[in-house]
């Protein structure tokens, strides 16, 4: 078993996902800030139901929720309330906790009502995610294939919860929010540790904001712009807070 194929699969695996994630779930459906054309939004679905099971709407939900409450006791996963540890380790008790409340699905995602593919295919998380593993396993080996899944999970996980937990306790706030910059972290999570920047200016589709600081994702959208597949909802910068 090539371990360097293995590893370097479940890296392009993870980045996939983590694009697919910061890109997809976060700029386009929870805040709006860019339209894509159909073709290209079926593709990141696609993505997102092989890699990480995730339903758009729920986590949609999630998100605008620790928008509307950030920091205080209603917010679903904050570190300043529950503890760093509480978050980085328990991020996907938090947010499954947070769609199974009966509330927060319907309330914040009123419009992302599921259509005929979600019904037909994304809905089935367990599917999608067999469907990625029998991949890598046809690809790489049942061996590989089962360690790459495992360490892309593990890593994935990991970062989604950094983005959380790291991102609302240490690093910059050139805003007055209490999320924070880290760039090491955006440079792993598609840009999402540029976090004080996303609070302070949430819809923006581009979330480096000051000199010295890069956003990967913003790298994928600006190629989709240019050939035509996405539209920025506006060009100019509007900050919800003040530097």
């Amino acid at each position: 078993m090539p371990l360097a194929r293995t590893f370097l699969a479940a890296a392009l695996i993870t980045q996939a996902s983590v694009l697919a994630t910061t890109v997809y779930l976060h700029r386009v459906l929870a805040h709006r800030s860019l339209t894509l054309r159909a073709p290209v939004a079926l593709v990141f679905r696609a993505v997102l139901w092989v890699m990480t099971g995730i339903t758009p709407r729920a986590w949609v939900a999630v998100h605008r929720k620790h928008h509307a409450f950030s920091d205080t006791p209603e917010d679903p996963h904050s570190p300043v309330v529950l503890g760093f540890w509480a978050v980085q380790l328990g991020n996907v008790k938090l947010y499954r906790d947070t769609i199974r409340d009966g509330v927060t699905v319907t309330k914040y995602s009123r419009d992302l009502p599921p259509d005929r593919l979600d019904r037909m295919l994304f809905d089935h998380a367990f599917t999608g995610l067999a469907i990625g593993i029998t991949f890598l396993i046809v690809v790489l080996g049942p061996v590989a294939g089962l360690l790459a899944a495992g360490i892309h999970t593990v890593v994935y996980l990991g970062i989604s919860a950094a983005v959380n937990a790291v991102g609302h306790t240490y690093g910059k706030r050139p805003y007055e929010n209490l999320a924070t910059n880290n760039q090491w972290l955006a440079w792993i999570s598609g840009g999402e540790g540029l976090h004080n920047n996303h609070h302070a200016a949430p819809t923006s589709a581009r979330f480096a904001l000051a000199g010295g600081e890069s956003d990967p994702g913003w790298w994928l959208i600006r190629l989709l712009l240019r050939t035509k597949q996405a539209a920025v909802r506006h060009e100019e910068l509007k900050l919800k807070q003040p530097a």
